[in-house]
Parts: structure tokens; C-alpha cells; sequence
């Protein structure tokens, strides 16, 4: 464990029991996030290749224009 969250776990455990069950919560969800962001990238690796592909053909046909020209 790093001093930094060494730190702020001390100081979470001097809040009331309450605000440590909230605390504790939110890092709960926000660590399922992140590995839920993990798990659809890595599952997705081969759509967003394909999507790519796509669009690098698209753009050699001739068929992109440049975005300054969408405004």
C-alpha cells in the first residue's frame, strides 16, 4: 500500500461510521467502474480495429472530407 492511500485511509477512519460506510461505498463503485471500462475495451479491440480499417478505406476512396468543412 502506498503512503498516500495509507494517508487517506487514517484519515477516513476518524470520520463517524456513517460517513466511512458512504466512503467506502464510493470507492466500491468507482473501482467496478473502472474495471467494467477495462472489460469493454479489451472485448472491443477487434470492432474498433475493424472500424478503422473502415474508415481509412473510406477516407483513400475519397469519400471523407475534413472536419473543418463540416461546420
Amino acid at each position: 500500500m502506498t503512503q498516500a492511500l495509507e494517508a487517506a485511509i487514517a484519515s477516513a477512519a476518524k470520520l463517524p461510521p456513517q460517513e466511512q460506510d458512504a466512503l467506502a461505498a464510493l470507492l466500491v463503485a468507482e473501482m467496478e467502474s473502472e474495471e467494467g471500462w477495462g472489460d469493454l475495451f479489451a472485448h472491443s479491440q477487434g470492432l474498433l480495429a475493424e472500424l478503422a480499417q473502415q474508415a481509412l478505406s473510406e477516407h483513400a476512396a475519397g469519400k471523407t472530407q475534413p472536419m473543418t468543412e463540416l461546420e
